[in-house]
């Protein structure tokens, strides 16, 4: 059975999408829930479905390894980024190499890096009028979006979308493809 760790820093849909889709896998189990929000959507729902978690701030994150020590506790096999906005330290990714992905709302390296993420990128993808936008999933290395590539997949734009008619169609995606690559990739 592999164990994975979800951390995000907000609502969460993204990490409730893989552990719906893995909640009756003999393979793979969510077994705690990281944010560095405890008022985060993704903690009311660990709460409901019982799943452990850790609400962390910025010291435990950066400065300790409190962080760590719960993984470990939990023996961890990999960490899935569902929607954390923090830059993830690399003593984490130096402990799972090759182990941590992450997902991205658009077409990478288009609209990445420090600052863009959520309705930053669907405005930035509106203003410059793109014929598509999609999704990156990769893994994360010490810098904002810029670790390997597992999988890019995109969506037709019109010109009349609307930023938030792009963020409908871009998490469309997100929802559906993001649970089964986590599940292909962690066995």
């Amino acid at each position: 059975m592999k164990r994975i760790a979800i951390f995000a820093s907000g609502r969460g849909s993204n990490g409730l999408k893989i552990i719906n889709h893995l909640k009756n896998s003999s393979e793979h189990e969510v077994s705690t829930i990281l944010s560095n929000n405890s008022t985060s959507g993704i903690i009311e729902s660990a709460i409901k479905l019982d799943i452990p978690y850790l609400a962390f701030n910025r010291n435990d994150f950066y400065r300790s390894q409190e962080v760590l020590e719960y993984l470990k506790n939990y023996e961890i096999d990999y960490i899935i980024l569902a929607g954390f906005m923090w830059l993830f330290p690399e003593y984490l990714i130096e402990n799972y190499p090759e182990k941590v992905l992450n997902i991205h709302p658009s077409l990478l390296p288009k609209y990445g890096g420090k600052g863009m993420y959520g309705m930053h990128v669907h405005r930035a993808v509106h203003e410059k009028r793109e014929e598509y936008s999609g999704i990156t999933i990769h893994f994360v290395n010490p810098e904002y979006d810029k670790g390997r590539i597992l999988l890019q997949t995109k969506v037709k734009l019109s010109k009349e979308d609307t930023p938030e008619e792009i963020e409908s169609k871009v998490l469309r995606l997100e929802h559906h493809f993001y649970p089964r690559i986590v599940e292909n990739y962690c066995k």
